[in-house]
């Protein structure tokens, strides 16, 4: 059986005065096409420290921020678990090394290393997501799509996003385990812990 991988790179333009969600659904799985990959999985990693991937139902309705509605709920959810940066010293990072750092590799000013919100909120997204690819297809149900989120909010910029296919060109044989058998995982009491206690009497006989 063949094992093959396919690499490509996505580069995407944030916005800058608030968080990009970028969908990316549709080079997914364009690139999933392309590679000739029929069974295995992609990753779809973030390039960037500020960054995310999700994997999340397309909400459809879109608000004026240019946000749907599904995306302007989680921004409002991590606002009030990691409030936007909105002054100087509101969080320890960036310190006076840092930010001097930021100016060694040419950052436009001090101010754009004033996006802790941004790193602290893709620390808990993570900056990758892996999924499966059956058949040629990728599998995400009926409903999800593919985001990459920038929270970097403090200026706009360029993004990169990598994509990995690894898997074979070849079909697999039956996917179903067991014969597709329903795992019920809920307990089952024995018929020893469902038995009778003398101490119901107590309760039972008064």
């Amino acid at each position: 059986m063949e094992f093959k991988v396919y690499q490509k790179e996505l580069e995407l333009q944030s916005r800058g005065w608030i968080p990009t969600f970028h969908d990316i659904s549709k080079e997914v799985n364009e690139i999933v096409a392309a590679s000739g990959i029929k069974n295995g999985t992609v990753a779809i990693v973030s390039h960037h420290t500020t960054c995310s991937v999700m994997v999340q139902e397309c909400s459809h309705d879109i608000d004026s921020f240019d946000l749907e509605y599904l995306q302007h709920d989680l921004l409002d959810i991590m606002r009030k678990m990691i409030p936007d940066f909105a002054e100087e010293h509101q969080y320890r990072h960036p310190g006076p090394i840092h930010a001097q750092f930021g100016r060694y590799v040419n950052e436009p000013g001090d101010y754009s290393s004033m996006n802790t919100d941004g790193h602290l909120r893709s620390v808990f997204f993570g900056r990758s997501e892996t999924m499966t690819i059956k058949d040629g297809v990728l599998d995400g149900g009926l409903f999800a799509h593919v985001y990459f989120i920038d929270w970097d909010h403090v200026i706009a910029r360029r993004r990169q996003v990598n994509i990995t296919v690894m898997g074979t060109t070849e079909d697999v044989e039956d996917r179903k385990w067991n014969g597709g058998e329903v795992i019920n995982t809920r307990h089952k009491f024995t018929e020893e812990e469902k038995a009778y206690d003398l101490h119901y009497d107590l309760q039972l006989k008064r």
